[in-house]
């Protein structure tokens, strides 16, 4: 299993390889590839995973111009280019796959954000910013690839302004969770564990940041695996045209495990908001 700087290595890898850029740009929706918000279960991928974004957005303190924000794990830029957009945020997105980041900084070229983002290639276990600098932090289901979530923990309340707030999701494992119940995911993403809702309270307690909210919605997990799943065996012939079998065969099995996961009780999903006192 991998932890440290492994898992770091390991995420990048992944999300750098050809066939998971052209998965997420053309299956998970192409602009926020995170767990979505769905109304109903046949609902899009795409009106779902915004609707996640547009909701975190209306969790933190009268957003606007004056707000820096950090998004950790920013993947396509989906949710910097909302905030720039609807709130005039200035947002600095950090993410470690350089592949994610050039389709990133050319939707914001397409969209003339420019100005608004900053784009820069790196892990959040070592934020390259100054103590104080950001008055929110927002991160989409990214921190579970990190092998030193405590690390990540510990730089998001370093980077954040006093009064500043924490607003993320994270696919969790339950903290009543027993060994090897998550095993095939683990193993499919190369962790030994994932983090969970004790976990994160724990840890933001120990840091001085207060706990605002958590929205648990662990049925919204469940639901947009099993959507990515149907998109993924309702395109097959096409997607066989570009992304490799093996690939195809590996991403089916892992939505599965995580689609029985979130039905078994062993997983928790849901919107965590914290203050920095």
């Amino acid at each position: 299993m991998a932890t440290g700087q492994g898992a770091t290595t390991t995420a990048r890898d992944y999300y750098n390889s050809e066939d998971a850029d052209l998965f997420y740009a053309q299956v998970w929706g192409g602009e926020d590839i995170h767990i979505g918000l769905y109304r109903n279960p046949d609902e899009s991928i795409f009106d779902a995973s915004r609707r996640t974004v547009e909701h975190m957005a209306s969790l933190p303190r009268h957003p606007g111009p004056q707000t820096r924000v950090l998004d950790m794990g920013s993947g396509y830029g989906g949710a910097a280019r909302y905030l720039a957009t609807e709130f005039g945020c200035r947002v600095t997105a950090l993410n470690l796959s350089e592949v994610e980041n050039a389709r990133h900084r050319a939707k914001n070229r397409q969209a003339g954000m420019e100005q608004l983002i900053e784009v820069i290639d790196g892990s959040f276990e070592d934020v390259p910013a100054e103590d104080a600098t950001f008055d929110l932090v927002w991160s989409q289901d990214a921190i579970r690839h990190s092998g030193q979530r405590t690390t990540v923990l510990e730089e998001v309340e370093r980077v954040l302004k006093k009064g500043g707030e924490f607003v993320f999701t994270d696919p969790m494992q339950a903290d009543d969770c027993l060994k090897g119940m998550l095993q095939p995911i683990l193993d499919r993403i190369h962790l030994e564990s994932l983090g969970s809702p004790g976990f994160y309270r724990r840890e933001t307690a120990r840091l001085g940041l207060s706990e605002v909210v958590f929205e648990a919605m662990t049925h919204q997990l469940t639901t947009h695996y099993s959507r990515v799943l149907q998109e993924t065996e309702r395109h097959e012939k096409e997607l066989n045209d570009q992304i490799s079998s093996d690939y195809l065969a590996r991403m089916r099995k892992g939505l599965g495990h995580w689609v029985e996961g979130g039905h078994q009780g062993h997983l928790v999903w849901g919107i965590f908001h914290f203050h920095k006192d």
